[in-house]
């Protein structure tokens, strides 16, 4: 359900085309189209390039297929891309009016994404932004604390990156690296987890009644997906910087990961500031239907006129509750 930007179409030279006579033209309006072949650096979605006779194909419905049947692309996946990028294309139109609202009436949000290793909160989140203002928006993905904020309130370098008026702040990863990540890997003692357990409930207390508009997802994905996703990592050189040691002990440490994971979820949920869990093992619907629940949360001018449903599906994006089964 995916695919690539198609390429721009060239632009047309009034001035220019204005000085060729009416001969020329209907010259050229006989003559056959140039068929020009497709490079490979110009799309990414065919393994080999496109020559003159691949571009007749196209022009029938048979041609298509035989082209397709050639070129060892599935016809059904072709179709999920094309229908995905489509409905990506329509939801990125409601986060642009989104963001104008944001602006308008100068309220400030923040998005956290959160979720094991390679949950896919990186791909979520270039979707949400590729086609937003970055004059009112920021992406905060904080790196290892220094000495210096080390001694200070935990959340100080947090609340540093906060929205201000008018904007949309999306954290990959955010203050609830002391919920799950710190503990698991042992990069804080038990009195700092509890005392964070103890005041992050009331650190968004005071940021929700202030005004601000905090949203928390939580990107859930199998073991099994975990697992063969780290495998494509390693064998993809444009993605192995995505490695790192603390993902090289995911898989054995996933119990541990699952037991502060509960005690987050059930101790940091709240009614102004609940967990939002987005099954994630299908990495284009958790796409979509985080973008449909954002739009759906919030108030935006034209809203009520969208050009693509923004109602998420609730069998992929659901409130955090005890009782829901839980994926990962």
């Amino acid at each position: 359900m995916g695919r690539t930007q198609p390429d721009p179409e060239p632009e047309f030279d009034a001035g220019a085309s204005s000085s060729v006579s009416d001969a020329s033209r209907r010259a050229n309006a006989d003559a056959p189209p140039e068929i020009v072949p497709i490079r490979r650096s110009d799309t990414s979605t065919l393994a080999q390039e496109l020559g003159p006779d691949d571009l007749r194909l196209i022009n029938t419905r048979k041609g298509l297929v035989e082209l397709l049947r050639r070129k060892r692309i599935r016809l059904g996946r072709a179709l999920e891309t094309l229908q995905y990028q489509e409905e990506i294309e329509k939801l990125q139109i409601e986060l642009g009016k989104l963001q104008r609202w944001v602006v308008a009436k100068k309220q400030r949000v923040a998005i956290l994404f959160e979720g094991r290793d390679a949950a896919g909160k990186g791909g979520s989140i270039r979707r949400f932004t590729e086609h937003l203002n970055p004059r009112s928006m920021r992406l905060v993905a904080l790196p290892a604390p220094t000495d210096e904020e080390r001694g200070q309130w935990y959340f100080q370098r947090y609340s540093r990156q906060l929205p201000n008026p008018g904007e949309i702040v999306f954290f990959d990863r955010s203050w609830y690296n002391r919920a799950v990540v710190e503990p698991v890997n042992g990069f804080c003692s038990e009195d700092q987890y509890q005392r964070f357990i103890q005041q992050v409930t009331e650190y968004e207390h005071m940021l929700y009644e202030d005004g601000m508009i905090i949203v928390k997802f939580w990107f859930s994905i199998s073991k099994e997906e975990q697992s063969r996703r780290f495998k494509s990592r390693s064998e993809n050189p444009l993605k192995q910087w995505k490695l790192s040691p603390i993902d090289e002990q995911a898989q054995k440490l996933w119990d541990t990961y699952s037991h502060y994971k509960k005690e987050m979820f059930t101790r940091t949920h709240s009614s102004f500031s609940p967990w939002i869990i987005v099954g994630a093992n299908d990495k284009k619907q958790a796409r979509l239907e985080s973008i449909r629940y954002v739009l759906n949360l919030l108030p935006y001018t034209g809203k009520e006129s969208p050009v693509v449903s923004i109602t998420p599906d609730p069998d992929i994006v659901s409130r955090y509750h005890r009782s829901a089964p839980n994926l990962d």
